[in-house]
């Protein structure tokens, strides 16, 4: 009997214990599952309508019933022109390069437009914003830029692209690119030239009668970060225009253009370029001030300003494209060539011109040993001219092998010491006339007066040269 009742008290422990072990389980059930209503401070919580935006059962594909459509096509195929609305935010201006003639911009181009076939449903009429996976599903519009050598979009560390979708199927695309265009540059008045750029946004595919492309907010379209600063340029003017364009083959297409104008600064050309020059041309000056016989001295130079001007001219040129036309740095380094080198021809003059007056004394002393009367040769080391004064200066200074010596009568002089008379007589018409001709010479025989005509006419051609240069292109 008592075995039969022991198993009995261990049936009922096992069946109470399982019907505890039931309950537990159903109670974390309904914590789990069961609606949630809580009381805080005696005062209930209304219970939110679901959002559709915020579920998690429905995927972003049956959301915007991406699958139910044909995105290939653009929003009302075969209608009116789809508005295309577009804005600018220009990040930066990275770089100008005149030898390529092409710029640099990071920026953020945003569209706007309408999808109705992206509408969906929405109790509080949020947005939902996607990346860039979700662009490949949809349509949206195929803007390139114009006259871009490269570009690309941001991708670190992402794909820098944004896709926002209202509830009334409006469409906000954004993107963040940098692109490198053409500019065409006129280089006339370079340094002192100002650059118009511009930027230029196109579709590729749909003509006007299918996109419509246009700037957003008109001119507040663009917006530019204050801090965008170029070392060579300064930033003038930013504005937006549009016009169409045609290509014979295709049609006529909607362009947006971006214009920009740019002005040099100058500084850094005078440090490098202008003063330079200017002393280069100074230098050269100098040897006017050096004595024509140091022929060493005033040819190197002369050569040495010749060299840094061709130096200077072939570093400017070097970093400019080579355009067919005369930039106003060209002019400048030029005309400051033109004046070194005429400064090494002017010493060129006054050395021809010495020489020719050496040899014209040569020739006259010549003369004089062939008009001199008859002597007795060798017959003492020390010689004397007698001169009756009846010759000219320029023929008295041109005998320089003799000494001149009073007029003494031979009976004075003793007879021991033996000398050589020669008397020189000339007629008072020829000496006139000799006069007359070294007058006529005496300019272009100085060459003393070239160099201080030189002194006074190359600095005063030079500082007019200066200033009309810079009144013409300043």
């Amino acid at each position: 009997m008592m075995p039969y009742l022991r198993h009995l008290l261990v049936l009922v422990v096992c069946l109470d214990s399982f019907g505890e072990c039931r309950n537990k389980h159903n109670t974390r059930e309904r914590r789990w599952t069961g609606p949630v209503e809580t009381q805080k401070h005696g005062t209930s919580l209304a219970k939110k309508p679901p959002d559709v935006t915020k579920s998690r059962r429905l995927k972003t594909e049956q959301l915007l019933k991406v699958d139910d459509h044909d995105f290939t096509m653009r929003p009302a195929f075969a209608g009116p022109a789809i508005p295309v609305g577009v804005d600018v935010q220009v990040e930066s201006l990275d770089s100008i390069s005149e030898v390529d003639m092409d710029f640099t911009m990071t920026l953020y181009l945003r569209h706007y437009w309408k999808d109705e076939r992206l509408s969906f449903a929405s109790s509080t009429n949020k947005s939902m914003t996607f990346d860039g996976r979700l662009v490949k599903k949809i349509w949206v519009p195929d803007v390139f830029f114009v006259h871009s050598k490269r570009s690309f979009i941001h991708d670190t560390t992402t794909e820098n692209i944004m896709l926002r979708v209202f509830p009334d199927g409006h469409v906000l695309y954004s993107l963040r690119v940098t692109v490198t265009a053409a500019c065409n540059m006129d280089f006339s008045r370079f340094p002192l030239d100002s650059q118009t750029c511009s930027l230029e946004l196109e579709s590729y595919a749909y003509t006007d009668e299918d996109l419509m492309l246009y700037w957003k907010s008109g001119d507040e379209s663009l917006s530019i970060d204050e801090k965008i600063s170029l070392s060579q340029f300064l930033i003038q003017k930013f504005h937006t225009t549009s016009r169409l364009a045609f290509y014979s083959s295709t049609g006529w297409y909607n362009r947006l253009y971006i214009n920009f104008t740019l002005r040099r600064h100058i500084f850094f050309f005078l440090l490098q370029t202008y003063f330079p020059a200017t002393l280069m041309v100074m230098l050269s000056w100098v040897s006017f001030w050096i004595d024509r016989r140091a022929v060493p001295a005033r040819v190197s130079l002369g050569i040495t300003t010749v060299l840094t001007m061709s130096t200077i001219i072939t570093g400017v040129n070097a970093s400019m494209p080579r355009v067919s036309y005369i930039k106003a740095v060209d002019i400048y380094l030029w005309v400051s060539f033109v004046f070194v080198f005429l400064s090494v021809l002017e010493y060129a003059a006054v050395n021809y011109l010495t020489t020719v007056q050496e040899r014209r004394e040569r020739k006259l002393r010549e003369r004089a040993r062939e008009q001199s009367l008859p002597c007795t040769c060798g017959m003492s080391h020390t010689r004397s001219m007698m001169l009756d004064g009846t010759y000219s200066e320029a023929d008295t200074n041109s005998l320089a092998g003799y000494t001149e010596a009073p007029m003494v009568p031979e009976e004075v002089v003793p007879e021991k010491r033996e000398h050589m008379v020669v008397h020189l007589s000339v007629s008072n018409e020829s000496s006139t006339t000799k006069k007359k001709g070294i007058r006529g010479l005496r300019i272009i025989q100085n060459t003393h007066a070239i160099d201080k005509y030189s002194r006074m006419i190359f600095p005063g051609a030079y500082i007019i040269f200066n200033i009309i240069y810079w009144s013409v292109y300043c």
